[in-house]
């Protein structure tokens, strides 16, 4: 073993027996993740982006191969946040002031979930307090992601005991005053995928944990129904000495079950009714309240024709399945995001003093730290510094400013040295300000359901009362027309929308979390029917992050010193170059050993370190005016490295294929027209769908006239915030900046966008199976209705329909979404 360079914040030690190239035959999934791997380049590497090669590296480097033996067999692709330099100074102020209000170890302690045998004894140590933060990390997906946090963090020096709670997405953390860095634990879990953030408050409990425990108290409850109804079935007289009693007792577990799940939906139902709303819970509501107010009458009047509360307590038991299958899937897929992003980092003005970025004024001068987002406009008063762009207005190549020169609101100084500007305006006028403000959205309206829960609910009580009427009028029997009207109400299962769509929703949310899309917003499925314009960002969206390395041949010729330099010059730079260079080492081998000195930068030129450069042409190596970034040493051309913002490499035949699916596709950026126009020619787009020199204004403007109700938005920064506030359905394919991931009905991760593909194909197999779910409940319920209308129906041959009903639609589910689940 030799020690390496400490990349990321990880220590990390070479392990000669990881290879992390396959022998023999191909490999068609990632080594990593478990995504198929989609062309020969990726089938040859054994990984689907530089980001898993790297994880799966480091995970094998730190003795945590286990992982791979307890994930989950599909997990999310590795973010590009892995390579990314993040500000953990909220970490360090958090750590500081739980070191300030920690506890002495007599005072009670949480349960620990794992305690380092290293650290056993410091109960031993008195004088020792114990400090504990709870954080939020984005990222878990399995058992196998909270064995890794733990096993991590037993890693750290000064670590005591973690609890990783996957329900919630937190973690709560004791460790050893004055030994323990929380910032430095924040890095190794960034570095293997999972981003860690404040844990907002108190944790609310989630609705599927609340659904769970409704759904076991019920089960219970349904159980005991059915004990003490079956004597009935089974011939039971009547007379016998403990029929009262089973009867009491199926009347009280009943009830039980009323109140803890019939409750729930009668609850929804009424809060719906209120709002003049039609609801998917109002049907269900009423086929509990009917069964269990008839089945109440019979046991007080002795007649048994009326008593159906097996029927009623198994009944609720499917609609809780139903609801909390949807539930938690949309659930697990928001876990991976952090509930709560870091505050904006505070800004340093010239006295030395710090500011909120709300509290920022005109006239201040600000002192932006490198890597550091200007909260407001400004206009810079040193002589020249380096600023992306791109998430305000999409350019991909940094802006050079000038002394005098305004720049605005939300860019980023790319420098490695603070920067100073003067502020324009205060960051309620900042255009930041109006990117990240959130906005209300109004919720779904799920038209299809609208009618069935109209028609079912018109047509139950019409067909109820003409049968009651009809009996009565034809027998003059009011108990004989009372027990038509309960029958009716009781066979006319609304299984299909409680149960059967619930399911559908979630087998899809499910299947697509397999192809790296995930879900976040069960409404999304209510407003992707009506979808007929896709609208693309660029940069970041149909291109990657960083620039695409093209020879990455260059790459591997590096010696280790070499490699060592490289990564040197590179490693704590935001600079686009600097970045995709880092992602193609860091995937690569371990880069061992480490070069002292410190890296120079020269604004719009290139950094130093020593005699090792990494530059434009003609400044240390090269002449000016050839391509590519040189990379020398005393002068000498080492490699010259080929960088370029292209179409993510399936980007083409995805939109083909949208195109094909008779949807219009349409790109709207900030960047320049040329390069816009360029990039629709690439992907096969005519010019006049692709748009450039969009303001983030004009892009909502552009949706609010031409796409306000069939348009899916697909973008990554905060200039497309305001036309994510416009769109009918919007996603992202990046979840770490704490911007859109917040709005976005989905997100997806990878390197490609056939994610997008995917969610129609998906939902399409799930609106299929809908239909055949809705045929199969209509022609059931005309049948049981018409037994319960011809006065056949009783409460055994009730018990019976009802799960064959049940079991029927359950298999008809699993038969129309089988496919879906197999790719």
């Amino acid at each position: 073993m030799a020690t390496s360079l400490v990349v990321g914040g990880v220590p990390s030690r070479r392990c000669e027996g990881v290879e992390l190239r396959g022998e023999g035959t191909p490999p068609t999934t990632c080594r990593h993740c478990g995504a198929a791997l989609p062309d020969a380049r990726t089938r040859e590497t054994g990984f689907c982006c530089a980001g898993c090669s790297y994880v799966f590296r480091l995970v094998h480097e730190h003795g945590l191969e286990g992982y791979y033996g307890l994930k989950d067999d599909v997990t999310a692709p590795a973010d590009a946040a892995v390579f990314q330099p993040r500000d953990y100074g909220w970490l360090e102020v958090a750590q500081r002031e739980a070191e300030g209000g920690a506890r002495s170890p007599s005072e009670p302690e949480f349960r620990p979930a794992h305690r380092p045998a290293t650290q056993a004894g410091s109960e031993s140590r008195p004088h020792l307090t114990i400090p504990e933060l709870s954080l939020g990390v984005q990222g878990i997906s399995c058992a196998g992601c909270v064995w890794l946090i733990e096993r991590v963090f037993q890693q750290q020096p000064g670590a005591r005991d973690i609890v990783v709670n996957a329900q919630y997405g937190t973690m709560r953390l004791r460790w050893v005053r004055g030994e323990f860095s929380a910032a430095e634990f924040a890095r190794r879990l960034q570095a293997l995928g999972y981003l860690t953030g404040p844990a907002g408050g108190q944790e609310t409990e989630p609705e599927s944990r609340g659904l769970a425990k409704r759904l076991g108290l019920c089960a219970a409850f349904a159980l005991n129904v059915m004990l003490f109804a079956f004597p009935t079935y089974f011939g039971m007289e009547p007379s016998f000495e403990y029929a009262r009693l089973f009867g009491l007792l199926a009347l009280a577990f009943g009830t039980l079950g009323v109140l803890v799940g019939g409750g729930y939906f009668v609850g929804r139902a009424v809060r719906a009714a209120r709002e003049g709303a039609l609801h998917i819970d109002q049907p269900i509501a009423i086929g509990i309240v009917g069964a269990y107010a008839g089945s109440l009458y019979g046991w007080l009047a002795g007649e048994e024709r009326f008593v159906y509360f097996d029927f009623v307590s198994a009944f609720i038991v499917l609609m809780l399945i139903g609801r909390w299958a949807q539930v938690a899937a949309v659930e697990r897929n928001r876990r991976r995001l952090l509930a709560h992003q870091p505050r904006p980092a505070r800004v340093r003005l010239d006295d030395g003093s710090e500011v909120a970025p709300e509290q920022v004024r005109a006239g201040q001068t600000l002192v932006l730290a490198a890597g550091q987002i200007l909260p407001v406009e400004a206009r810079l008063t040193e002589a020249e510094a380096a600023f992306s762009l791109a998430s305000i207005n999409g350019e991909t190549e940094p802006r050079i400013f000038r002394v005098g020169q305004r720049v605005s609101a939300g860019a980023v100084n790319l420098g490695r040295t603070a920067c100073r500007l003067e502020a324009l305006q205060p960051w309620a006028e900042s255009l930041l300000a109006r990117l990240l403000a959130p906005a209300e959205r109004t919720g779904p309206r799920h038209v299809l359901l609208e009618r069935i829960v109209r028609g079912y609910l018109i047509g139950i009580f019409a067909v109820a009362v003409l049968a009651g009427v009809g009996w009565w009028l034809a027998t003059g029997d009011a108990l004989r027309a009372g027990a038509v009207v309960t029958a009716v109400l009781v066979v006319s299962c609304p299984c299909a929308i409680g149960l059967a769509f619930p399911l559908a929703d979630e087998i899809a949310t499910v299947a697509l979390r397999r192809r790296g899309v995930f879900v976040r917003d069960d409404g999304l499925w209510a407003r992707l029917g009506r979808v007929r314009k896709i609208v693309f960002d660029k940069t970041g969206t149909l291109t990657l992050e960083t620039p695409v390395l093209r020879n990455p041949a260059a790459m591997g010729t590096l010696a280790p010193d070499e490699r060592a330099a490289l990564l040197a010059l590179v490693r704590d730079s935001l600079h686009p170059v600097s970045q995709s260079l880092l992602e193609n080492l860091l995937a690569g081998k371990t880069i061992a050993g480490d070069v002292a000195g410190e890296v120079r930068e020269t604004v719009g030129q290139g950094v130093e370190l020593g005699p090792w450069s990494l530059a434009r042409p003609g400044w240390r190596a090269g002449a000016a005016g050839e391509g590519g970034t040189i990379f020398a040493h005393a002068g000498r051309i080492i490699a010259r490295f080929e960088l370029a913002d292209t179409a993510r490499s399936d980007a083409r035949a995805e939109i083909s294929a949208l195109r094909a699916r008779g949807l219009e596709v349409f790109i709207l950026s900030g960047d320049a027209l040329d390069k816009v126009a360029a990039l629709g020619r690439e992907i096969g787009l005519p010019a006049k769908q692709a748009l450039g020199d969009q303001s983030p204004q004009a892009k909502a403007d552009w949706l609010a006239t031409h796409a306000s109700d069939d348009a899916l938005m697909l973008g990554d920064g905060a200039n497309d915030s305001l036309a994510f506030d416009r769109a009918l359905c919007r996603g992202t394919p990046v979840v770490h900046r704490g911007v859109l991931e917040g709005k976005a009905d989905f997100y997806w991760l990878g390197r490609g966008i056939g994610g997008i593909r995917a969610l129609f194909e998906v939902d399409g197999v799930r609106r299929r199976t809908r239909r055949a779910i809705l045929i199969f409940s209509v022609t059931y319920n005309v049948l049981a209705v018409g037994l319960a209308v011809a006065g056949r129906m009783n409460p055994l041959l009730a018990a019976v329909l009802m799960p064959v009903n049940s079991l029927l639609t359950l298999a008809l589910v699993s038969w129309g979404m089988a496919g879906v689940g197999r790719r």
